[in-house]
């Protein structure tokens, strides 16, 4: 592979990927998932790379799906490959790592401005990876990916951008924070009222996502969604969407602040909202200075009872999180199929008492931990293919992926300087040192188990969870010991909500009257009512619970 010196003018490190595709309809980079449809990829560090030079793909490069190079099945395919730059930080604690800085794209190699890649071009390999016709083929990484057009403000969604203090102290360079900002219906006819603020927790969204002032697109091309197996989810979507717009626009629907918050980071799409050692003072920048900014800047009412926070999946474990670290802070939390709120279920995994997070060992045979599986109950990856997936992508946990950042926020800094392992992605043995770290720091119904005399009074009434019996990732089984733990409290009672969706996948969030292909799109209007509700019984007396409500 060859760094053109008429791409890149000074030498570059990152992860260099060579991909493979026998399906012709797009680029091999936007073809490598952990579908089974997913195509293949093997990855290496580079350092220090010079313009005008090339470099060889390691024979023993991590590989996905396909483990080694060598054993790619003969045929023919499109070849590409992609360089996921990385830059060197250097801390404020003395360490100095190589990591890949978000650009905007939400951590996504294969969309990240900057990256170089090179066009598809055809080949033909024959046994053991070799390329028929040529002893060797050179691509050129001679294109580099655009920058992204920051979103303009409209009438409803606003957007705020700060340089953190804390932040930038932590990685010693200018660190961003930002959010997108859904105001009410006549925010800009009311400048005096002020209102109560939701953080709407989730993944990186480069905008306010689920919200549309236009009806659906009549030209829209239905697609097909495999995981709901509905036709045109697309148009669903925005028929979703638009109806939101609608309701948030009705003259009774509650006028509040809803934020999306965007915190990718060098290890992933967003920070967990907390402060770890690996990620850095995330949640003391959000609610120090990210939060004071926006309730300042959209005249947020910028106390504790006026605060919510709701989200799924990611955002589900952030709303949970932040609540219960910071009781005072926020008046109530509804967490939708969180990430694993107990680490005796880390997904399936015990990591306690298990030795293996990757097999199952028997005497005589192991079997390959499910990673994820269907609505069925069928396995559709498996946890060495989802390891596989992260070594190809990075390592010393740069996968930018989901175990890489579980590793990233709850683990302490390893030797290295990097996030200690919680378990080796190839044996799958898990190291139960940092496991008790784990459980010192991040496993959240451990908390309130040692913490629920100090901090229950300010929690009862808070804590909203809901999930499936068929989390598509299992998540379901540490929600059934963080409720055993809440029901076990006295003195006070907690006071909330755990509820499950009989059959129902990721993301469900507590609708037991419309299928989770719907209800996932409709968190807002699922949780502002009881928001409300909660404002009406808890707002201390004096509150102004007029000005937002014209």
């Amino acid at each position: 592979m060859q760094l053109p010196a008429t791409a890149a003018k000074t030498p570059q490190q990152g992860r260099l990927m060579l991909l493979f595709s026998n399906d012709f309809s797009g680029e091999p980079r936007n073809q490598v998932d952990h579908t089974i449809q997913s195509q293949a990829a093997f990855g290496q560090n580079v350092k220090d790379w010079k313009p005008g030079t090339t470099v060889a793909i390691d024979p023993v490069a991590d590989g996905y799906p396909v483990v080694r190079l060598e054993d790619l099945p003969p045929g023919s395919y499109n070849v590409q490959a992609l360089l996921n730059r990385y830059e060197t930080f250097h801390l404020a604690d003395g360490r100095v790592l190589d990591l890949p800085p978000d650009q905007g794209e939400g951590q996504h190699w294969n969309i990240k401005p900057g990256n170089f890649y090179s066009k598809p071009q055809k080949v033909t390999l024959g046994a053991g990876g070799r390329i028929e016709g040529a002893a060797s083929l050179t691509i050129a990484l001679d294109q580099m990916i655009p920058a992204i057009v920051p979103p303009k403000d409209t009438q409803y969604i606003r957007h705020i951008r700060i340089q953190s203090k804390l932040l930038s102290k932590f990685w010693g360079r200018p660190m961003l924070l930002s959010a997108a900002v859904l105001v009410p219906e006549g925010f800009d006819a009311h400048p005096k009222s002020r209102f109560p603020l939701v953080v709407f927790h989730d993944h990186f969204v480069p905008d306010f996502d689920g919200f549309r002032t236009e009806p659906p697109d009549p030209n829209l091309k239905p697609d097909y969604n495999e995981r709901f197996h509905l036709a045109g989810y697309n148009r669903i979507e925005q028929e979703e969407a638009y109806k939101f717009y609608q309701k948030w626009t009705s003259k009774d629907f509650p006028r509040v602040l809803i934020v999306k918050l965007q915190h990718a980071n060098p290890y992933y799409d967003d920070s967990y909202a907390v402060d770890s050692a690996n990620v850095g003072p995330y949640g003391s920048a959000i609610e120090q200075e990210l939060i004071p900014a926006i309730e300042k800047q959209f005249r947020g009412l910028g106390a504790g009872w006026s605060r919510f926070v709701y989200g799924g999946s990611t955002g589900g474990w952030e709303a949970l999180a932040v609540q219960i670290f910071n009781p005072d802070f926020y008046n109530g939390a509804f967490g939708a199929c969180p990430d694993p709120v107990d680490f005796h279920a880390y997904t399936h995994i015990n990591l306690y008492d298990d030795k293996n997070a990757v097999w199952m060992d028997g005497p005589m045979k192991r079997i390959a931990q499910p990673a994820m599986r269907d609505y069925l109950g069928r396995t559709i990856w498996a946890l060495p293919d989802a390891m596989n997936y992260e070594l190809m992508l990075g390592s010393n946990g740069r996968s930018t992926e989901q175990w890489d950042i579980w590793q990233a926020v709850y683990s302490p800094v390893g030797p290295d300087g990097y996030p200690k392992p919680i378990f080796d992605k190839r044996t799958g043995v898990i190291d139960h040192a940092v496991a008790d770290y784990w459980r010192e720091h991040w496993d959240l119904t451990d908390y309130l188990k040692r913490n629920w005399p100090a901090i229950g009074e300010k929690l009862r009434g808070k804590l909203h969870v809901y999930v499936g019996l068929s989390d598509n990732y299992f998540l379901n089984d540490a929600v059934y010991r963080m409720q055993a733990a809440l029901e076990s409290f006295r003195d006070p009672v907690y006071e909330g909500e755990v509820k499950y969706g009989l059959r129902d996948e990721h993301c469900w969030n507590g609708d037991t009257n419309t299928s989770n292909a719907y209800s996932r799109l409709r968190y807002n209007t699922m949780y502002l009512p009881k928001i409300v509700e909660r404002i009406e019984k808890t707002a201390p007396k004096g509150a102004d619970l007029s000005s937002w409500r014209y």
